[in-house]
């Protein structure tokens, strides 16, 4: 398995997996606003994605950070908002390679810490996060404020 930091020549194989991703959240395939997202994300710098690919360049799965920052820490934190694996390749390791490649990019820019949210009936993907050292958080609440879209049933 191969994990690098996705480009725009990795567009086609990126936009499948995150349209993928999207199904899994209930959203209706759409592969062309997949792409779309993803290309603009990538054109504008706007996220780091990296991309788990077999050895023959075919795509195992994703994971798309956006930087933001703690103003309590004044300190830098990366967001970890999209990871998916293709079912195909489930329980061969590529979540957890994709989780340690956030991590040290994490590292590797100084951030105070890696943010994830997952949705509550997503017990597999907890049990990952939690062996890798990720903490549940008990002090607050999140919320969230639609103004624009529907809300969907992955965002918090």
């Amino acid at each position: 398995m191969n994990i690098e930091r996705a480009t725009l020549d990795a567009l086609d194989e990126v936009a499948r997996l995150f349209d993928l991703y999207r199904q899994f959240y209930e959203q209706p395939a759409d592969l062309d606003k997949a792409r779309t997202y993803i290309s603009e994300r990538l054109e504008n710098d706007e996220s780091t994605i990296y991309l788990a690919t077999d050895d023959a360049g075919a795509g195992l799965g994703f994971t798309q950070l956006y930087a933001s920052f703690c103003s309590v820490a004044v300190a830098p934190i990366w967001i970890l908002y999209d990871i998916y694996v293709d079912a195909a390749a489930r329980k061969h390791g590529v979540g957890t390679a994709l989780m340690n490649r956030a991590k040290q990019l994490a590292q590797e820019t100084g951030a105070a810490r890696l943010e994830l949210q997952t949705a509550i009936d997503n017990i597999t993907a907890q049990a990952v996060y939690e062996r890798l050292g990720y903490v549940r958080n008990t002090q607050f609440y999140g919320y969230s404020l639609a103004v624009n879209q529907v809300p969907t049933a992955h965002e918090p």
